[in-house]
């Protein structure tokens, strides 16, 4: 039997405890786990929100599956159109599947390809539209109007808010003395959720959103006091490049969200970089933008503080990419331009030199012909591997120190 919807805004404690009742058999109670790192940089107890580990790999199943299992027979007979980067598109696929009704997806153009690829191993029709989501949702509008296909939003309906607020009452129980909990946004309904379901139990506790620099839709909004669209977007967090919040989530938000920061690719990337090198955890970098946060602002939040790691579904390539920037803006690379005597022995004086420093090699190049060379001199281009910015110092001063002449490479 069907549940009827919620009614527009009655979200109540009630509600997402029934919620949480009705996704019980469904979604996973996904960990929270310490975390040693966030604890050292926030100075108080931080712990990490690990919905990275849950079904589909994000948050995202929880509010699909709940507003299409409220679907009526009719509406289920129709089949369900969703819009989607990619986590929603899985959420809402393996929901359908669940409950055998037919889906399509429409995802932007360039959707990570293990996105596309999960999405169609759950049985959904994938189509590809536009550029932003918003381009996508506008397709699937069009076709939920011409098929008689149910829309099931991404984050703008309240039953899709009830369900993502189901994270709220797990954290509740887990960390009962949360103080403040910092949540990846992209258009809101994980942020709205756990905003509006702590509240009702915890007002006290500070809820704060965190978006990426060039996709963040929300700070506008709010200065201006309405849902405001983004001209344009380029993030590699692609889970939470969202341009325009919406008509629910936006009031939720800034009725009941205390604070919506920013943070940038680079700290994204290294985001990712410390949740796989330090707490074992892989992360998208949307998923990662609460870490991101914390990391950038040592000291910032009251603890205990929780970090929402909203999904883990990352392209490999991507996942190397994203590591490979993390280390450059963490200051682990390292490239020198430095001028050696040319003679034999110059080139193994300065690697020998390099060794004992404790840097890795990464690349040499040797530059023989330049006018800011003397004819018995010659340039080597050195790419390095350190173990941090502090590190990276220590190189250069000891290169200096055996007489190198040490630049910046160009």
């Amino acid at each position: 039997m069907s549940v009827p919807p919620l009614e527009p805004g009655t979200l109540t404690a009630d509600d997402f405890s029934r919620a949480r009742e009705e996704l019980s058999d469904v979604v996973l109670r996904t960990p929270v786990t310490e975390s040693r790192l966030l604890t050292e940089v926030a100075g108080v107890p931080a712990v990490l929100k690990c919905e990275n580990l849950q079904r589909t790999g994000s948050f995202k199943i929880r509010g699909a599956y709940l507003r299409i299992s409220r679907l009526s027979p009719e509406e289920r007979a129709r089949g369900v159109v969703a819009a989607s980067a990619g986590n929603h598109a899985q959420g809402v696929a393996l929901a359908a599947q669940l409950l055998g009704i037919p889906a399509t997806v429409f995802m932007p153009e360039g959707a990570p390809l293990p996105k596309e690829r999960a999405t169609r191993g759950y049985g959904a029709d994938v189509v590809f539209a536009g550029t932003y989501l918003e381009q996508a949702l506008a397709a699937a509008r069009a076709h939920a109007e011409a098929t008689g296909a149910v829309l099931i939003h991404p984050f703008d309906h309240l039953d899709v808010i009830a369900g993502q607020g189901t994270v709220a009452l797990e954290l509740l129980e887990q960390v009962p003395d949360a103080a403040t909990v910092v949540v990846p946004t992209g258009g809101g309904g994980l942020l709205a959720g756990i905003a509006l379901a702590l509240k009702a139990h915890r007002p006290d506790v500070s809820v704060v959103g965190v978006q990426a620099k060039n996709a963040a839709a929300y700070p506008g909004s709010l200065e201006r006091g309405r849902p405001t669209p983004l001209e344009q977007m380029r993030t590699m967090a692609d889970g939470i490049a969202v341009g325009l919040p919406g008509d629910l989530t936006f009031p939720a938000v800034r009725d009941h969200v205390d604070d919506v920061l920013t943070v940038t690719e680079d700290s994204l990337a290294r985001a990712v970089l410390a949740l796989a090198e330090r707490e074992k955890l892989v992360a998208e970098p949307a998923g990662a933008a609460a870490v991101a946060a914390i990391l950038d602002r040592p000291g910032a939040f009251a603890g205990p503080v929780v970090a929402v790691v909203s999904g883990g579904n990352i392209d490999p390539l991507l996942l190397g990419k994203v590591i490979r920037h993390g280390m450059a803006a963490a200051g682990r690379y390292l490239h020198l331009a430095v001028t050696i005597p040319d003679v034999p022995g110059g080139l193994a004086g300065l690697l020998t030199e390099v060794g004992g420093s404790g840097a890795n090699v990464l690349e040499v190049v040797h530059e023989r012909v330049s006018p800011r060379l003397g004819v018995d001199e010659v340039e080597v281009a050195l790419s390095l591997e350190t173990r941090g910015a502090e590190h990276s110092e220590q190189v250069v001063a000891r290169l200096r120190d055996a007489g190198f002449l040490v630049a910046a490479a160009s």
